[in-house]
Protein backbone atom coordinates (compact mmCIF):
# COMPACT_ATOMS: atom_id res chain seq x y z
CA UNK A 1 0.00 0.00 0.00
CA UNK A 2 1.34 3.39 -0.93
CA UNK A 3 1.71 6.35 1.45
CA UNK A 4 -1.38 8.11 0.12
CA UNK A 5 -3.55 5.09 0.85
CA UNK A 6 -2.32 4.86 4.43
CA UNK A 7 -3.01 8.57 5.09
CA UNK A 8 -6.54 8.22 3.65
CA UNK A 9 -7.31 5.26 5.95
CA UNK A 10 -6.04 7.11 9.03
CA UNK A 11 -8.23 10.12 8.22
CA UNK A 12 -11.28 7.91 7.70
CA UNK A 13 -10.68 6.15 11.06
CA UNK A 14 -10.33 9.50 12.87
CA UNK A 15 -13.56 10.75 11.34
CA UNK A 16 -15.44 7.61 12.37
CA UNK A 17 -14.21 7.89 15.96
CA UNK A 18 -15.30 11.55 16.04
CA UNK A 19 -18.81 10.62 14.90
CA UNK A 20 -19.07 7.92 17.58
CA UNK A 21 -17.87 10.16 20.37
CA UNK A 22 -20.01 13.20 19.34
CA UNK A 23 -18.89 16.82 19.56
CA UNK A 24 -16.07 17.86 21.82
CA UNK A 25 -17.20 18.67 25.37
CA UNK A 26 -15.63 20.26 28.39
CA UNK A 27 -16.13 18.85 31.87
CA UNK A 28 -17.81 21.54 33.97
CA UNK A 29 -18.97 21.09 37.53
CA UNK A 30 -20.36 24.22 39.16
CA UNK A 31 -20.52 22.24 42.38
CA UNK A 32 -16.73 22.53 42.54
CA UNK A 33 -16.02 25.80 40.80
CA UNK A 34 -16.73 29.46 41.43
CA UNK A 35 -18.25 31.39 38.58
CA UNK A 36 -17.26 34.83 37.29
CA UNK A 37 -19.99 36.50 35.22
CA UNK A 38 -22.44 39.33 34.66
CA UNK A 39 -25.90 38.86 36.19
CA UNK A 40 -29.21 40.57 35.44
CA UNK A 41 -31.90 40.30 38.12
CA UNK A 42 -35.51 41.32 38.71
CA UNK A 43 -36.62 41.91 42.30
CA UNK A 44 -39.90 42.39 44.12
CA UNK A 45 -40.90 42.80 47.75
CA UNK A 46 -42.72 44.85 50.41
CA UNK A 47 -41.36 47.98 52.12
CA UNK A 48 -42.38 49.19 55.57
CA UNK A 49 -41.17 52.54 56.97
CA UNK A 50 -40.47 52.77 60.68
CA UNK A 51 -42.83 55.08 62.57
CA UNK A 52 -40.70 54.99 65.72
CA UNK A 53 -37.21 55.51 64.27
CA UNK A 54 -38.06 58.03 61.52
CA UNK A 55 -38.20 61.71 62.40
CA UNK A 56 -38.44 65.27 61.11
CA UNK A 57 -35.93 67.96 62.08
CA UNK A 58 -37.89 71.21 62.12
CA UNK A 59 -36.48 74.36 60.54
CA UNK A 60 -37.28 76.30 63.71
CA UNK A 61 -35.65 73.72 65.98
CA UNK A 62 -36.81 70.49 67.58
CA UNK A 63 -38.04 67.24 66.05
CA UNK A 64 -41.29 65.34 65.53
CA UNK A 65 -42.67 62.40 63.54
CA UNK A 66 -45.69 64.09 61.95
CA UNK A 67 -44.44 64.21 58.35
CA UNK A 68 -42.32 61.08 57.97
CA UNK A 69 -43.17 58.58 55.24
CA UNK A 70 -44.74 56.34 57.88
CA UNK A 71 -47.14 59.12 58.93
CA UNK A 72 -47.90 60.32 55.41
CA UNK A 73 -48.66 56.97 53.80
CA UNK A 74 -50.23 53.81 55.16
CA UNK A 75 -47.77 50.90 54.73
CA UNK A 76 -46.76 48.52 53.35
CA UNK A 77 -45.62 49.67 49.92
CA UNK A 78 -44.73 47.35 47.06
CA UNK A 79 -41.35 47.65 45.37
CA UNK A 80 -40.02 46.43 42.02
CA UNK A 81 -36.49 46.72 40.71
CA UNK A 82 -33.78 45.78 38.25
CA UNK A 83 -30.30 44.61 39.35
CA UNK A 84 -27.10 44.58 37.31
CA UNK A 85 -24.35 42.61 39.08
CA UNK A 86 -20.83 41.48 38.31
CA UNK A 87 -19.76 38.41 40.29
CA UNK A 88 -16.05 37.72 40.76
CA UNK A 89 -14.53 34.30 41.32
CA UNK A 90 -13.72 35.44 44.85
CA UNK A 91 -17.51 35.77 45.40
CA UNK A 92 -17.29 39.55 45.69
CA UNK A 93 -20.15 41.37 43.96
CA UNK A 94 -20.33 44.82 42.36
CA UNK A 95 -23.96 45.88 42.05
CA UNK A 96 -26.07 48.60 40.41
CA UNK A 97 -29.77 48.68 41.27
CA UNK A 98 -32.81 50.73 40.34
CA UNK A 99 -36.11 50.42 42.22
CA UNK A 100 -39.59 51.92 42.17
CA UNK A 101 -42.21 51.64 44.91
CA UNK A 102 -45.80 52.70 45.43
CA UNK A 103 -48.82 52.22 47.67
CA UNK A 104 -52.51 51.82 46.93
CA UNK A 105 -54.67 54.91 47.72
CA UNK A 106 -52.77 55.18 50.99
CA UNK A 107 -52.38 58.91 51.79
CA UNK A 108 -53.37 59.31 55.44
CA UNK A 109 -55.45 62.24 56.79
CA UNK A 110 -56.08 63.44 53.25
CA UNK A 111 -59.16 65.52 54.14
CA UNK A 112 -57.33 67.32 56.95
CA UNK A 113 -54.28 67.90 54.74
CA UNK A 114 -56.26 69.37 51.84
CA UNK A 115 -59.39 70.62 53.57
CA UNK A 116 -59.61 73.64 51.25
CA UNK A 117 -60.20 71.22 48.35
CA UNK A 118 -62.84 69.00 49.95
CA UNK A 119 -66.53 69.88 50.14
CA UNK A 120 -68.74 69.51 53.21
CA UNK A 121 -69.54 66.03 51.93
CA UNK A 122 -65.82 65.16 52.04
CA UNK A 123 -65.43 64.91 48.29
CA UNK A 124 -63.39 66.76 45.67
CA UNK A 125 -65.84 68.20 43.15
CA UNK A 126 -64.93 67.81 39.49
CA UNK A 127 -65.65 70.17 36.61
CA UNK A 128 -69.01 68.45 35.98
CA UNK A 129 -70.15 69.10 39.57
CA UNK A 130 -69.83 65.52 40.82
CA UNK A 131 -67.33 63.58 42.93
CA UNK A 132 -64.02 63.37 41.05
CA UNK A 133 -63.04 60.14 42.88
CA UNK A 134 -59.45 61.25 43.45
CA UNK A 135 -57.00 58.48 44.39
CA UNK A 136 -54.02 59.60 46.49
CA UNK A 137 -51.00 57.32 46.81
CA UNK A 138 -47.24 57.50 47.16
CA UNK A 139 -44.64 56.71 44.54
CA UNK A 140 -40.88 56.69 44.77
CA UNK A 141 -37.75 55.50 43.06
CA UNK A 142 -34.10 55.02 43.90
CA UNK A 143 -30.81 54.35 42.09
CA UNK A 144 -27.99 52.77 44.10
CA UNK A 145 -24.53 51.36 43.56
CA UNK A 146 -22.68 49.13 45.97
CA UNK A 147 -20.91 45.88 46.63
CA UNK A 148 -21.50 42.60 48.43
CA UNK A 149 -19.93 39.30 49.37
CA UNK A 150 -21.12 35.69 49.29
CA UNK A 151 -19.99 33.45 52.15
CA UNK A 152 -20.49 29.81 51.03
CA UNK A 153 -21.98 27.44 53.58
CA UNK A 154 -20.90 24.30 51.70
CA UNK A 155 -18.01 25.29 49.39
CA UNK A 156 -17.22 21.69 48.54
CA UNK A 157 -20.71 21.25 47.07
CA UNK A 158 -21.63 24.70 45.79
CA UNK A 159 -19.15 27.56 46.28
CA UNK A 160 -21.45 29.94 44.39
CA UNK A 161 -24.19 29.89 47.06
CA UNK A 162 -24.25 31.09 50.65
CA UNK A 163 -24.90 33.96 53.03
CA UNK A 164 -25.14 37.32 51.24
CA UNK A 165 -24.02 40.59 52.84
CA UNK A 166 -24.33 43.82 50.86
CA UNK A 167 -24.21 47.60 51.20
CA UNK A 168 -25.17 50.29 48.70
CA UNK A 169 -25.80 54.02 48.47
CA UNK A 170 -27.44 56.39 46.04
CA UNK A 171 -30.29 58.76 45.28
CA UNK A 172 -33.99 58.59 46.15
CA UNK A 173 -37.11 60.62 45.35
CA UNK A 174 -40.68 60.17 46.65
CA UNK A 175 -43.97 62.06 46.34
CA UNK A 176 -47.76 61.89 46.46
CA UNK A 177 -49.55 61.07 43.21
CA UNK A 178 -53.15 62.19 42.55
CA UNK A 179 -55.16 60.16 40.08
CA UNK A 180 -58.55 61.45 38.96
CA UNK A 181 -60.63 58.43 37.99
CA UNK A 182 -63.76 59.79 36.28
CA UNK A 183 -63.81 63.55 35.60
CA UNK A 184 -61.41 66.48 35.50
CA UNK A 185 -60.38 68.00 38.83
CA UNK A 186 -57.98 70.89 38.15
CA UNK A 187 -57.50 71.37 41.93
CA UNK A 188 -55.11 68.37 41.98
CA UNK A 189 -53.80 68.40 38.41
CA UNK A 190 -50.76 69.92 36.71
CA UNK A 191 -49.11 72.75 38.68
CA UNK A 192 -51.79 72.73 41.40
CA UNK A 193 -50.86 69.17 42.34
CA UNK A 194 -47.33 70.31 43.15
CA UNK A 195 -48.67 72.25 46.15
CA UNK A 196 -49.82 69.06 47.86
CA UNK A 197 -47.53 66.28 46.63
CA UNK A 198 -44.80 66.40 49.37
CA UNK A 199 -42.08 65.64 46.83
CA UNK A 200 -38.72 65.01 48.51
CA UNK A 201 -35.33 63.86 47.31
CA UNK A 202 -32.08 62.98 48.99
CA UNK A 203 -29.40 60.46 49.90
CA UNK A 204 -30.13 56.78 50.49
CA UNK A 205 -27.96 54.21 52.30
CA UNK A 206 -28.95 50.52 52.35
CA UNK A 207 -27.57 47.49 54.20
CA UNK A 208 -28.80 43.97 53.60
CA UNK A 209 -28.28 40.35 54.61
CA UNK A 210 -29.80 37.26 53.09
CA UNK A 211 -29.16 34.07 51.15
CA UNK A 212 -27.76 33.84 47.61
CA UNK A 213 -28.43 30.65 45.63
CA UNK A 214 -27.00 29.67 42.27
CA UNK A 215 -27.87 26.29 40.82
CA UNK A 216 -25.19 23.72 40.02
CA UNK A 217 -26.95 23.29 36.71
CA UNK A 218 -26.18 26.66 35.15
CA UNK A 219 -29.30 28.79 34.62
CA UNK A 220 -32.12 26.65 36.03
CA UNK A 221 -32.61 28.36 39.41
CA UNK A 222 -30.70 31.44 40.52
CA UNK A 223 -32.10 33.81 43.13
CA UNK A 224 -31.45 35.66 46.35
CA UNK A 225 -33.67 36.74 49.21
CA UNK A 226 -32.54 39.53 51.52
CA UNK A 227 -33.74 41.61 54.43
CA UNK A 228 -32.67 45.23 53.96
CA UNK A 229 -32.65 48.39 56.05
CA UNK A 230 -32.52 51.76 54.26
CA UNK A 231 -31.79 55.17 55.72
CA UNK A 232 -33.15 58.14 53.73
CA UNK A 233 -32.08 61.76 54.32
CA UNK A 234 -34.27 64.05 52.24
CA UNK A 235 -35.65 67.57 51.81
CA UNK A 236 -38.61 69.08 49.96
CA UNK A 237 -38.11 70.02 46.31
CA UNK A 238 -41.11 72.40 46.16
CA UNK A 239 -41.06 76.18 46.55
CA UNK A 240 -44.49 76.13 48.18
CA UNK A 241 -46.26 73.34 50.07
CA UNK A 242 -49.77 73.23 51.54
CA UNK A 243 -50.61 70.75 54.31
CA UNK A 244 -53.26 71.99 56.77
CA UNK A 245 -52.86 68.86 58.93
CA UNK A 246 -49.23 69.88 59.57
CA UNK A 247 -49.97 73.59 59.64
CA UNK A 248 -47.69 74.03 56.64
CA UNK A 249 -48.38 76.70 54.04
CA UNK A 250 -45.23 77.99 52.39
CA UNK A 251 -41.69 76.78 51.83
CA UNK A 252 -40.98 73.44 53.55
CA UNK A 253 -37.52 73.84 55.08
CA UNK A 254 -37.70 70.78 57.32
CA UNK A 255 -35.22 67.92 57.03
CA UNK A 256 -36.51 64.37 56.91
CA UNK A 257 -35.02 61.09 58.03
CA UNK A 258 -36.88 57.89 57.15
CA UNK A 259 -35.88 54.36 58.14
CA UNK A 260 -37.34 51.74 55.81
CA UNK A 261 -37.38 47.94 56.16
CA UNK A 262 -37.77 45.75 53.10
CA UNK A 263 -37.82 42.07 52.18
CA UNK A 264 -36.57 41.48 48.66
CA UNK A 265 -36.73 38.44 46.39
CA UNK A 266 -34.60 38.65 43.25
CA UNK A 267 -34.69 36.22 40.31
CA UNK A 268 -31.30 36.24 38.58
CA UNK A 269 -30.17 35.45 35.05
CA UNK A 270 -26.39 34.90 34.77
CA UNK A 271 -24.85 35.83 31.45
CA UNK A 272 -21.99 33.84 29.93
CA UNK A 273 -19.16 33.56 32.43
CA UNK A 274 -16.07 31.57 33.27
CA UNK A 275 -15.01 29.35 36.14
CA UNK A 276 -11.90 29.36 38.26
CA UNK A 277 -10.21 26.40 36.56
CA UNK A 278 -9.04 25.47 33.08
CA UNK A 279 -10.87 22.67 31.28
CA UNK A 280 -9.60 20.25 28.68
CA UNK A 281 -11.62 18.86 25.80
CA UNK A 282 -11.88 15.23 24.90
Amino acid sequence: MNIRGKIFRVLCLAGALGMLNGPAQAQLDLGLDTLQCHIIGFNVGPLVPSARLSQVTLAGGGTNRDATMASLYKPPYLGFGLDATYKYRSNWLVMLEGDIWFGSDNLQHRIERMDNLFSRDSIIIGTNGTDANVTCYNRGFSVQGGFGKIFPLAPEKNPNSGILARISAGYMLQQTIFMVNDVNAPQVEDDYALLYDHQRKGFLLTEGIGYWFMSNHANLVNLYIAFEVSQCWSRSTRDYTIDHYLGLQGKDNNRYFDLIYSLKLCWMFPLKGKTSHDYYFY
